[in-house]
């Protein structure tokens, strides 16, 4: 444990000598948040008078900015090019050397990358977004229980998010593409997290995709403990499903991490 812990620390004090970039990314991010919220409440103005909606707009907003600023924290396109490049280039013949584990020390990195771009950016784009004018204000959560349990639900979202970012990393083992492979787990895992829908606008017959599978749990759902639309008692029992999903990703990570690394040939050997 201490080499990831300093593999971690090195990473995240690395991570957060990159203001200006952060600089960048966070005004980027309210360009997008304005345009989306502004598309939204279109939408809701027009589809109000057909009856009760899904997810109310005040709920969708919180959703918005929230998505915004922890918006490095729940993306799957957000890469490590550095273990890529290890991958296919057989530079992971020095990897093999380390003594310790290939995965924890690559799960180490990813999570540090992650945490150190959301402490610079998710604390600017929640202040604003807290005292914009209406209707583009985010509001404050129904309660202080909500906003614990959302606090713990975006933790263990993010603890998943890294275990299925690190499945993405071992299938370029396989197949040597990382852009196939960041295609297909970014494009079809953040459409299933509701990161371009919410999952409560998306058709019936597609919601029942979605809970089967681990994607929402990321993202979706801690995004609606605090806007209300999930209440307390859904909330601790679908923690409890979030800690059973990363438990399984983290072992099957492990096991196809093992089992392709058996498999591995580097350099003809």
């Amino acid at each position: 444990m201490r080499a990831y812990l300093s593999v971690f620390k090195l990473r995240l004090n690395l991570g957060l000598q990159y203001r200006t970039a952060a600089i960048a990314g966070v005004a980027t991010q309210f360009f997008w948040g304005f345009i989306i919220i502004m598309v939204f409440e279109a939408f809701y103005s027009q589809a109000g008078a057909g009856g009760e909606l899904p997810i109310s707009l005040e709920q969708l907003i919180a959703y918005v900015w929230l998505q915004q600023a922890f918006l490095a924290l729940v993306m799957l396109w957000f890469r490590d090019n550095e273990l890529f490049q290890l991958i296919t280039s057989g530079n992971i013949a020095y990897e093999l050397c380390r003594p310790s584990g290939i995965y924890g020390l690559w799960y180490a990195k990813l999570l540090a990358q992650r945490l150190s771009s959301a402490m610079l950016r998710s604390l600017p784009i929640l202040i604003v977004a807290l005292l914009l004018p209406e209707p583009y204000r985010m509001p404050l959560p129904p309660s202080g229980a909500s906003l614990a349990l959302f606090a713990i639900a975006l933790v263990a979202g993010l603890l998943m998010i890294v275990a299925i970012s690190m499945l993405m990393y071992i299938s370029v083992f396989v197949t040597l593409s990382p852009a196939g492979s960041l295609l297909m787990f970014g494009v079809l895992g953040e459409f299933l997290a509701g990161m371009v829908i919410p999952v409560p606008l998306m058709p019936d017959w597609l919601q029942r995709i979605v809970y089967v599978l681990p994607f929402r749990w990321t993202a979706d759902f801690p995004f609606r403990i605090y806007s209300g639309h999930i209440g307390v008692q859904e909330a601790l029992l679908g923690i409890g499903v979030q800690l059973f999903w990363l438990a399984a990703l983290a072992i099957l990570g492990k096991l196809a991490m093992s089992s392709v690394l058996r498999k591995v040939i580097v350099q003809g050997g």
